[in-house]
């Protein structure tokens, strides 16, 4: 497989192909990509997943509802914000090999097909948000983020260069994002070291859900549009989350 990708390239360069070549590299890493070949989904582990956060939701929740001072509602939050980060690519990565198709609707890892926005808002939904998950799926991705956090807390740029977009999404630090992009939703997860991972339902050369490092994103770093927000670093989408309010989408 891999000298058939290589023979495929060369030809292209023989021949001047050079969108076509880009085509064939983007394609050959998304399946070198070990998460895509070699992950299998776990329904099992994701219902033990979502029943502890769901036990650590309602434990936080209490201490939020009674907190009275500045600091104490401060330390809830950062709780809030670490458990949130440590649970949803956990939650995410249950999904892994899950087969993607446009109209998928799975909700159970494994079972059936699962598109991008249905991806999204099913996992949003299983770590305990409020919202409609149907109506959620199907709007444009800025629409999905809107639903979460206010345009103040969203980045849109277009036009630039994949470096220059991870660069300004390392400099804004860790969290769990959500990216809209030309015709995609997905989940950016940075690390406090700055390491990043795409975590998606793709339709690309994989057609499943895929793990990917900033190398091997071919459908983030193709895209010629970009919105994030970082929901797990919002004190609006903390409160959502402890509070349990019910998120209207956004349309």
């Amino acid at each position: 497989m891999k000298r058939f990708f290589l023979f495929l390239i060369a030809a292209g360069l023989a021949y001047g192909g050079w969108k076509y070549r880009d085509q064939l590299i983007a394609t050959y890493r998304e399946m070198r990509s070990p998460t895509a070949a070699q992950a299998v989904p776990d329904p099992e582990r994701y219902e033990i997943l979502k029943q502890e956060l769901q036990l650590k939701r309602s434990s936080l929740a209490l201490r939020y509802n009674s907190a009275r001072t500045a600091g104490d509602i401060l330390k809830v939050q950062t709780e809030a914000k670490e458990t949130l980060e440590d649970a949803l690519p956990a939650l995410m990565r249950c999904w892994l090999g899950t087969e993607w198709d446009f109209n998928g609707t799975s909700q159970i890892p494994g079972e059936g097909k699962i598109a991008c926005g249905y991806f999204v808002s099913t996992i949003m939904r299983d770590a305990g948000f409020q919202l409609e998950r149907i109506r959620l799926a199907q709007q444009p991705s800025q629409n999905i983020i809107r639903t979460f956090l206010p345009r103040s807390q969203m980045h849109i740029v277009a036009g630039v260069s994949y470096e220059k977009f991870l660069e300004k999404v390392k400099g804004r630090g860790p969290g769990i994002l959500i990216v809209g992009l030309d015709r995609h939703v997905a989940f950016i997860v940075v690390a406090e070291d700055g390491q990043i991972r795409f975590i998606h339902s793709s339709g690309g050369a994989a057609k499943c859900v895929v793990d990917q490092d900033e190398d091997n994103a071919n459908t983030l770093r193709k895209s010629k549009y970009r919105v994030t927000g970082n929901i797990t670093r919002s004190d609006d989408v903390i409160h959502q989350w402890l509070t349990q309010e019910k998120l209207k989408t956004v349309q």
